[in-house]
């Protein structure tokens, strides 16, 4: 039994376009699996299946043995124990950084004001951020305000991170800042699943890498047969058209 579990799961949007075809996926606990491939191959989807914001049509997905998909789960409970954090930062921007970081673990936690802002502090200086606790986003750059993302869904002490394409959105120069946060985190031993354009980041931090291509899980392995010795031609392909792009 692997920590999350993901059987045969396929997501239709209707009867003509099928996103994901039968994914296959587990991930251990403490694992860092990162997911590439085309743009459109079902990444970001399986990513919101996986937190409840997509229903799977089919298969099912499982978190320590426990059901998380289907009729009957517990959504709110879901998205306490799976935190994910998308490209767009996704921040209140009438809300300070602090009260961002506060919202949920005071609304759904239930903690009090004084306990919240006091794990939301912590959180902060974890990202290099305490001083802009009292800011608001606007006045953050990109990477500044993806840091408090990630606090944002660290704050529910969530048991797996979803992370979607987190530096996309971000120009060429502020990717190192989130990238070594995401670094610490593994190192530190959260589960991790990340969609990704960033190879070599992927290749460095990774103790599994998934190649999805139309909708299911071509291959999978450690990163150093994936990128180095990757079995399959689709894999292959995609892999010499990044390193011809300068990606890797």
């Amino acid at each position: 039994m692997s920590f999350l579990e993901i059987r045969n799961v396929v997501k239709k949007y209707d009867e003509t376009v099928t996103v994901l075809k039968g994914i296959n996926l587990n991930v251990e606990e403490h694992q860092v699996v990162c997911l590439i491939g085309p743009s459109g191959c079902g990444k970001s989807t399986l990513l919101r299946c996986i937190n409840g914001l997509e229903d799977i049509t089919e298969g099912e997905i499982r978190i320590n043995d426990d059901r998380v998909s289907g009729a009957g789960v517990d959504v709110n409970r879901l998205r306490r124990d799976v935190g994910i954090v998308f490209q767009s930062f996704n921040l209140f921007p009438h809300m300070s950084v602090l009260d961002n970081i506060t919202l949920a673990p005071r609304q759904v936690l239930r903690l009090s004001k004084r306990e919240a802002e006091a794990r939301g502090m912590e959180l902060l200086k974890r990202v290099k951020l305490e001083q802009k606790a009292k800011s608001f986003p606007d006045q953050l750059s990109g990477g500044q305000q993806q840091r408090v993302a990630i606090a944002r869904a660290l704050a529910m002490e969530p048991m797996v991170m979803l992370l979607d394409e987190i530096t996309s959105a971000l120009d060429p120069e502020l990717v190192a800042e989130v990238l070594d946060l995401v670094r610490e985190l593994a190192s530190e031993g959260m589960t991790m699943l990340l969609a990704t354009h960033e190879m070599g980041f992927a290749r460095e931090v990774s103790s599994k890498v998934a190649f999805l291509f139309e909708g299911v899980v071509h291959e999978e392995g450690p990163p150093e047969q994936i990128f180095g010795n990757p079995t399959e031609e689709r894999t292959r392909g995609f892999l010499k058209k990044i390193i011809e792009a300068g990606r890797m």
